[in-house]
């Protein structure tokens, strides 16, 4: 029976081996953590739940389909709530703006900020359905193996102007400062510069409108396991706890993997859902192509990491919405500051998470679990010692919560902890401390990014966040289901 291994129990891994699995593929997961899930790690805290990551689920079509590979359903093993609305946008001059898919309610709050800009709204709308089209359906689970893909995908990126940011094409449809960042933030969710992102980027807006925003009932991790659940189900293998240590090869050849403990398990293929430096320049040291692909890919941009903060507390608060994005007093020079300059600046912008809004069981009764976010520059271009940084940051971001919301959060709180880009770094091998791998540029994009199977090691595959399409969800999970389609094509 044809063997396979995958590095790896985050969103990419698991949707790969349920593939492999469901198409009769003996599949065994190796997860380095006590828990599966990846960056979609959860803690549970003096009765809280504390979801790592991702909070926005969409496209939930992408995850149904790998219960029905095997002709079952997903609602047997997960629960999805809907989101509404899908986020609240809110400055500090007071202006909020409720982002959904209700045409009606979109179109007050648009016309609310600038009634000329409803027409330009449609017609970004139009657009955003054409680079789904062309960008998500048709190229988002196609592997780009060779430049000549890239080539035959050109007239589609040259017709959609592929070249320009997605802040700029938003900003040739609206003409309100505001609205422009409402319809260009969400790059910043998958790691990209809404300056700099490729405008195919803008099909997001189109993912949302057509399958929503969505969470699973119990936090994403709930969502995780029941990936996992079917995964078992179908016969497949999770080991936890044991890091592996190597990827093993005879020649060009990837023999199978062997772990910290010592454990050896042999495999017709192997692939990585784990961080792309770490699995070229750490699990493939032995091998020559490990060393010279971590140099290439360190030439490369990386995304930003995150500064979290979770804290539990006191009191329910039905007036604050599942996902709120907090502006601060900047838009394009914090981008900057970010993604360029690589400085910590005063003022920042906030993803404020709010899952008991949705799901009152992630805290006990009459209390309430969030998460704020911050955006901030990678180790590599912020050398700072977080143990230090981090509580003043810490402080900071409670701060500006407590001006706009929670005037007495402090008092409040039961329990609370950050999260910084030294975590990701230590937890994750997360190169630089990255939360999203390589930055989605569109010269780091399709043929330009990391290929779906290495070009040397030809039984070596990739999924995650750094291979194609990208980070996010449906993302990721479609760059499973580009590689599980490499990986059959090579067994059959």
């Amino acid at each position: 029976m044809t063997k396979a291994v995958i590095i790896g129990a985050g969103f990419g891994g698991l949707a790969l081996a349920i593939r492999l699995q469901s198409a009769g593929v003996e599949t065994t997961v190796v997860e380095a953590r006590d828990r599966p899930g990846g960056r979609a790690y959860v803690w549970e805290k003096e009765g809280f739940t504390f979801d790592a990551g991702p909070t926005v689920v969409t496209d939930p079509d992408c995850l149904d389909q790998l219960w029905r590979l095997s002709g079952h359903d997903m609602r047997d093993d997960v629960t999805l709530l809907p989101v509404m609305p899908f986020y609240r946008l809110h400055w500090r001059d007071g202006t909020s703006f409720d982002y959904s898919n209700d045409d009606a309610q979109l179109r007050a709050e648009i016309a609310k900020l600038e009634p000329s800009d409803v027409a330009g709204y449609h017609r970004f709308l139009d657009y955003s359905a054409g680079v789904h089209a062309e960008g998500y359906e048709k190229l988002g689970h196609v592997a780009f193996l060779d430049f000549k893909s890239m080539l035959s995908a050109a007239p589609s990126l040259a017709k959609y102007q592929a070249w320009r940011s997605v802040y700029d094409m938003v900003s040739s449809f609206v003409r309100n400062d505001k609205l422009r960042e409402a319809f260009s933030f969400h790059t910043l969710l998958v790691g990209g510069n809404p300056m700099t992102t490729s405008a195919i980027y803008a099909l997001i807006h189109k993912l949302e409108k057509d399958g929503g925003v969505w969470f699973a009932k119990g936090g994403t991790n709930a969502l995780i396991r029941g990936m996992v659940t079917h995964f078992e189900r179908l016969g497949g293998t999770l080991m936890l706890g044991d890091p592996v240590a190597s990827i093993d090869t005879v020649g060009d050849r990837a023999t199978g993997v062997t772990t910290r403990s010592g454990l050896r398990l042999e495999a017709d293929a192997v692939a990585s859902n784990a961080d792309l430096m770490h699995s070229y320049r750490d699990l493939l040291a032995g091998h020559k192509r490990g060393p010279r692909r971590a140099q290439a890919l360190a030439r490369k941009h990386w995304s930003p990491s995150l500064f979290l903060v979770h804290f539990g507390i006191e009191g329910t608060w039905p007036g604050i919405p599942h996902h709120m994005i907090l502006f601060g007093p900047r838009y394009k020079e914090l981008l900057t500051d970010i993604y360029e300059h690589g400085v910590l600046s005063e003022d920042f912008s906030l993803y404020l998470h709010h899952p008991t809004v949705t799901d009152p069981s992630l805290a006990p009764p009459g209390h309430s679990t969030f998460y704020a976010l911050a955006p901030v520059p990678h180790m590599g271009k912020l050398p700072i010692d977080w143990a230090q940084v981090g509580p003043i940051m810490e402080g900071r971001i409670l701060d500006e919560i407590e001006r706009r919301l929670i005037p007495d959060i402090r008092s409040r709180i039961k329990v609370k902890f950050s999260y910084a880009p030294t975590d990701f770094a230590q937890d994750l091998n997360a190169h630089m401390g990255s939360a999203f791998s390589l930055e989605p540029l569109l010269t780091q994009s399709a043929w330009f990014r990391q290929h779906n199977r290495d070009d040397t090691i030809s039984n070596l595959y990739f999924t995650g966040a750094g291979t194609h399409p990208g980070a996010g969800i449906p993302g990721v999970v479609g760059s499973a289901r580009a590689t599980a389609t490499l990986m059959l094509e090579s067994f059959a």
